[in-house]
């Protein structure tokens, strides 16, 4: 995964106009449900952002790039919670994770709208509440507002924590 990360932060800094759709797609990735499992994406999300001061990458066009793929992976797994109920634990690969949907489902039960800001944080929770928010029939524009909120917010915090990083390091090689 380390490699993937790398090998897409170094196309994106040779490559700049591809920064935006690149965060976008992996943003998307990482909050659909079912690809999320698959091939976690933040590593290269905060790899990009470390670009995003050094190389003199836009922030704003990537971070509502990554905050659009954000809300719509999980307004995708929404619906497909919705559209497919319990029939959605039997399908690969979150039938190889039985414990998922009903953490998510505690979850969403217990917080309610605030589980999708909390949940787009957590790793595994972030696959499963939108997808188990669906299932249980969370309100739908209660849900969108909290995942269009909540997705903007992760996209900065991923994309600045790789610039503040970024930072740290040139500082640290200087002082070195």
């Amino acid at each position: 995964m380390e490699q993937f990360a790398h090998a897409l932060a170094d196309f994106v800094r040779v490559h700049q106009a591809w920064a935006a759709p690149i965060v976008f797609l992996l943003a998307f990735g990482e909050s659909l449900a079912f690809i999320s499992l698959l091939v976690p994406a933040w590593g290269a999300l905060v790899a990009i952002g470390a670009l995003i001061g050094a190389s003199g990458i836009s922030f704003y066009p990537v971070w509502i790039a990554g905050g659009l793929g954000a809300a719509l992976g999980d307004w995708v797994s929404y619906w497909f919670g919705y559209r497919y109920k319990e029939k959605v634990a039997q399908m690969w690969p979150l039938s190889r994770y039985p414990e998922l949907l009903p953490r998510g489902e505690a979850f969403v039960r217990s917080w309610g709208i605030p589980s999708i800001f909390i949940g787009r944080f957590f790793g595994p929770l972030r696959a499963s509440v939108p997808l188990a928010a669906g299932i249980f029939e969370m309100p739908y524009w209660s849900f969108q507002v909290a995942n269009f909120v909540s997705a903007l917010i992760w996209s900065a915090v991923l994309l600045m924590f790789g610039d503040v990083l970024a930072k740290i390091m040139e500082w640290i090689w200087r002082v070195i």
